[in-house]
């Protein structure tokens, strides 16, 4: 299994909304180094939920249900989609800021890659944001 990170704003589509669909395809995306993460996520991989520009916080994990495919809102073959549902909330939410200040995460894709809406996260990377949320 492998862990990634998608962003959302919370104001267009957020973490309870979310949660209230039950299920969602990840779109949008017009990124060629996002999509190509978009291409390796397979059914079952872990994903963090993260809240961009307002709150700038991991809030929850999602699943991988679904493998890419074509998008929908496009007529370009060059964008893909995957779908992913919720799993739980984080008991604490994850800040930007703590991320940043922890040592551990450096390298996370997140902080290099800021930039992507959609990214990988290293197993250990994994580890440590569980345990600053208190979910370990």
């Amino acid at each position: 299994m492998a862990y990634w990170l998608v962003k959302s704003e919370p104001f267009k589509y957020s973490w309870d909304q979310f949660v209230k669909d039950k299920e969602t395809f990840w779109d949008g995306v017009r990124n060629y180094a996002a999509r190509n993460f978009m291409k390796e996520m397979k059914k079952g991989d872990q994903v963090f939920w993260y809240h961009s520009n307002e709150g700038l916080e991991i809030v929850g994990i999602a699943k991988v249900t679904k493998e890419f495919y074509q998008d929908p809102t496009t007529d370009e073959d060059a964008w893909v989609v995957v779908n992913l549902s919720p799993v739980k909330k984080l008991k604490h939410p994850v800040t930007l800021a703590q991320i940043k200040g922890e040592k551990r995460l450096a390298n996370m894709a997140l902080v290099r890659l800021s930039r992507l809406s959609v990214g990988p996260v290293t197993s250990e990377e994994w580890k440590v944001v569980l345990e600053l949320a208190g979910d370990k």
